[in-house]
């Protein structure tokens, strides 16, 4: 079937007539080219120049390369500058933005494991995206794919880029909840988990911010204990639910609201 975009590595492809040859065959196949620099392999006379790696010499490698595309009449195609220090990633896709209107690539590379990752990953990618910096996103991570890409879509959920499924407001750990809200929450999760359509919900296990989240979401649950927890629908309050009965009630209440 081919590829619609490619990578090259400034740092380890080789002399230019190796990018030309990929050019070429890009040009040749209609496809995209990301230039992708890396912290971990920028080639030696940069190192030699910066002694190490810096955002001065990922900007400089990747813009080297884009001035060989440009030079070749090749345009369809975006950049990255990665590093796995968030801080020297944020720098250089700062100063990249400063000096290019291509788009931009982002991420941390070589993040590490699912929860460090994710961390990491959210950190840098979601500092950029707030200053309005980023085109396209991938979360790297010691883990199996579908992490990375569930990772990234709630990193665009977390900042309001993207909306879809169900978004899940809910307390942690707590001497005054009054059902089990974490194991409540992973339930819930799972149960939900086929949801496209955007929808807000509340689960927490007190009525101390209770009804102050589930009048910001369209559907809440408000711990009250045995069977006085109370369910609420677009912050008004809806029906008591017994401790038991929560996950089958909340999941009813949900795939009910997107069919409405």
């Amino acid at each position: 079937m081919g590829a619609s975009c490619l990578r090259i590595n400034p740092g380890n492809i080789g002399n230019n007539q190796r990018i030309l040859d990929v050019i070429k065959a890009a040009k040749n196949n209609n496809c995209s080219i990301r230039i992708g620099v890396n912290a971990g392999s920028l080639d030696k006379r940069l190192l030699e120049k910066y002694k190490e790696p810096c955002p001065e010499a990922l900007v400089e490698s990747a813009m080297q390369n884009v001035k060989l595309l440009e030079d070749n009449d090749f345009f369809n195609f975006k950049i990255s500058v990665k590093s796995s220090d968030i801080f020297l990633t944020v720098k250089a896709y700062k100063q990249l933005s400063e000096v290019c209107n291509y788009p931009l690539h982002l991420g941390v590379t070589e993040a590490g494991g699912l929860l460090t990752g994710s961390i990491k990953s959210s950190i840098g990618i979601g500092k950029l995206l707030m200053e309005g910096i980023g085109d396209t996103i991938r979360v790297s991570l010691s883990s199996d794919p579908e992490d990375e890409v569930k990772a990234g879509y709630e990193i665009l959920k977390s900042l309001g880029i993207r909306s879809r499924g169900v978004n899940i407001i809910s307390c942690p750990s707590c001497a005054r909840q009054a059902f089990p809200v974490i194991e409540t929450v992973r339930l819930l999760e799972k149960k939900l988990a086929h949801i496209k359509k955007p929808i807000s919900l509340s689960i927490i296990g007190c009525v101390v911010n209770g009804p102050g989240e589930a009048a910001q979401t369209e559907i809440g649950l408000t711990g009250g204990g045995q069977d006085n927890n109370l369910l609420y629908l677009s912050g008004v309050p809806h029906t008591k639910v017994p401790s038991s009965e929560i996950i089958d009630k909340v999941v009813k209440l949900v795939e009910k609201k997107i069919k409405d």
